[in-house]
């Protein structure tokens, strides 16, 4: 009722900013005239004026004044680098973004390109603009792609990389613009805080920045701690005993019930009973748990919050003898981290795997107090308006939902409640069995890997053929594949609520991924280098095998990046197998023959898959064949969208 009195207050947002789009249309004209240098000489022109700012509150100004002819030059840059125009949509996003707000676009809408109008406007001071993505290989892509715009028009642009030196670091935070991703940011900050001198410090005080997936960032993981620790010895033999203790104590249901100890869910705590504390010095044989020579507590506290808070498959899995988080927001492994304060090697004396030593934080910040440090933030997404009234009371950022370009088809249907869980999954299951008969691509989100589990059993049971993805190992090294071609003719996907990683969903199937796969296939046994003493794999049909030695021992899986036949059921014609075998050949030629580490060819397939610019001339063969290769599946694509 209040809507139809006042009216949607995002559509008058939204008509406040058009007229700034219309002088950027205006516009558009006159800057077409302009050559490639009197467009860059725009880039001084600004900054002159910029100069001119004795304080913070005239330089917002001058941006706000400069704004509209600001955009119209990157769209004119963009046009000349990448052969893309903004759309007026895009526009907006971009005006939004400089304000300071978040813009939730939907998927699909370019919010990449989007990023580059505000970068570029507030990269004019000179004073740093840090454009933060979920990974290093997206911070990568867009550093490169979208780089390649600021630096057409004189901007210095950086990239903040896992691995870099402190010089190298020290060097791209320097830029106009930096891209870099949340964890880099944020531990950066942390070890700056730790430096001993200035000279050892590689960030700048903080100015501008924009993050891409923004709801990820500052509301599911805005309470995960970054940390920086460090060892500490203690006995190991201490966490197996007390884990031993741990499980002769119980459990207090309620007040009035005997236990010997209370478990807070949600402060995730356990709070030990007098009783329980009594028996645990019974049972250790001391006197009290807290005895400065020999302290107990710490200790049996941890092993109490591992057998109750911490469970299998759920929070954490257990992979080669050895304990690995699972991000409770996205499903993912997180390998290389662990808990602290004990409560890991708590944990791995519960499972009975090798105890490590335990660490001590040394530093520590949560995302969403670091990111409070900007003096201006913004943000893109395509799901904000439900975190709205979190989003401004603790970030003070507003929402604005962008219009999209063309007109959505998309139904969003309304929730659906049931009585018990049980009875949920099982109406989950048969209307994915509906869908399934129908031939509709289907894709069902859970929110851990029992979740996914549990429907994968009911989908058994009724056997219907599906695809699990979630954060058991055997699914992860899958994963893109399956997310590749979740949407071809009756495909059905479970997922946990993993993000993507830049694997497209198109209906009837991803033909530019198929050929991607079937570069993996023949490349990778050739130019990866074997881990400890593994022997080369040859291809067939490409020169250069390796005489094999025989050996007797465990059955170690062997390695292997053959396409599954379900994922890749078509055969490459004559000519395209052919061309194939040169482009390994000369990829072979160019880098030597096993030389690469796995992680870097990935990434030279992904950078050609992307289309993203490159010098190196292997990259634009693979760029080439995926191409050539995406022509033959895209008929089979085609036939099953025509019979969905």
């Amino acid at each position: 009722m209040l809507k139809t009195l006042l009216g949607d207050p995002n559509a008058r947002k939204i008509k406040k900013l058009q007229p700034l789009v219309t002088e950027i249309n205006l516009l558009e004209e006159d800057i077409k005239k302009l050559s490639d240098e009197e467009l860059r000489q725009k880039t001084s022109e600004f900054r002159e004026k910029l100069d001119k700012a004795r304080n913070d509150r005239e330089r917002e100004e001058i941006l706000e004044d400069i704004l509209p002819e600001a955009f119209a030059v990157v769209r004119e840059a963009s046009i000349r680098v990448l052969g893309m125009r903004h759309f007026d949509v895009q526009l907006l996003g971009g005006i939004v973004l400089h304000k300071g707000q978040i813009a939730e676009m939907k998927t699909g809408e370019g919010k990449t390109l989007v990023s580059t109008l505000p970068a570029y406007l507030n990269g004019l001071t000179g004073r740093g603009v840090h454009i933060v993505t979920v990974n290093d290989y997206l911070a990568r892509r867009d550093a490169e792609w979208m780089g390649q715009v600021h630096r057409f028009l004189g901007l210095s642009v950086g990239l903040i990389q896992g691995g870099m030196n402190p010089e190298e670091r020290k060097k791209n935070y320097a830029c106009d613009i930096t891209y870099t991703t949340n964890s880099e940011l944020g531990f950066d900050y942390l070890r700056d805080n730790m430096a001993p001198s200035m000279t050892e410090v590689v960030q700048r005080p903080f100015n501008y920045c924009v993050i891409d997936e923004v709801d990820s960032v500052l509301i599911d993981e805005a309470r995960t701690p970054l940390i920086i620790s460090g060892q500490v010895e203690r006995p190991t033999e201490k966490y197996i005993k007390a884990a031993l203790i741990a499980q002769q104590m119980v459990k207090q249901v309620s007040e009035s019930e005997p236990g010997d100890y209370e478990v807070d869910e949600k402060a995730r705590n356990v709070l030990m009973t007098d009783e329980g504390f009594e028996k645990a010095e019974q049972l250790l044989e001391v006197d009290d748990l807290y005895d400065q020579e020999n302290p107990w507590a710490h200790y049996i506290f941890n092993a109490i919050k591992a057998k109750e808070l911490f469970t299998k498959d759920v929070n954490y899995i257990v992979r080669n003898d050895e304990v690995v988080i699972v991000d409770e927001f996205t499903g993912r492994v997180l390998p290389g981290r662990r808990w602290s304060d004990g409560l890991h090697q708590a944990i791995e004396a519960k499972e009975a795997v090798e105890i490590q030593n335990e660490t001590q934080t040394l530093a520590t910040i949560t995302y969403q107090n670091f990111f409070l440090l900007y003096p201006k933030l913004g943000g893109m997404t395509g799901t904000a308006k439900t975190e709205e009234t979190e989003l401004e009371k603790v970030y003070n950022l507003q929402v604005t939902i962008i219009p999209t370009n063309r007109p959505s088809r998309r139904y969003d249907l309304a929730d659906v409640v049931y009585k018990t869980e049980i009875a949920k999954w099982k109406a989950v299951a048969e209307e994915c069995e509906e869908m399934n008969k129908m031939g509709r691509p289907v894709l069902v989100g859970t929110t851990s890997v029992e979740k996914s589990e549990l429907l994968s059993r009911l989908l058994q049971e009724k056997k219907i053929a599906h695809n699990l993805l979630n954060a058991r190992p055997e699914n992860v090294e899958r994963e893109s594949e399956i997310v590749a071609q979740a949407g071809r003719k009756g495909a059905l996907t479970i997922a946990t609520n993993m993000a993507g990683r830049g694997t497209d969903i198109i209906l009837g199937g991803n033909s530019d991924y198929m050929a991607r796969l079937k570069i993996r296939e023949y490349l990778m046994p050739k130019i990866v280098r074997p881990e400890d003493d593994e022997l080369a794999v040859g291809v067939p049909g490409v020169g250069g095998g390796r005489n094999r030695a025989q050996g007797f021992g465990g059955g170690k899986k062997a390695k292997t990046w053959k396409a599954s036949p379900q994922i890749f059921p078509t055969e490459l014609s004559k000519e395209t197998q052919n061309m194939l075998k040169e482009v390994v050949k000369f990829a072979v030629d160019q880098y030597g023959e096993q030389s690469l580490p796995e992680l870097e060819a990935e990434e030279k397939i992904a950078i050609a898959g992307e289309n993203a610019p490159t010098d190196d001339p292997v990259i634009q063969n693979f760029a080439k064949f995926t191409s050539s290769s995406a022509k033959n599946t895209t008929n089979i694509r085609i036939k099953n969208i025509a019979t969905l």
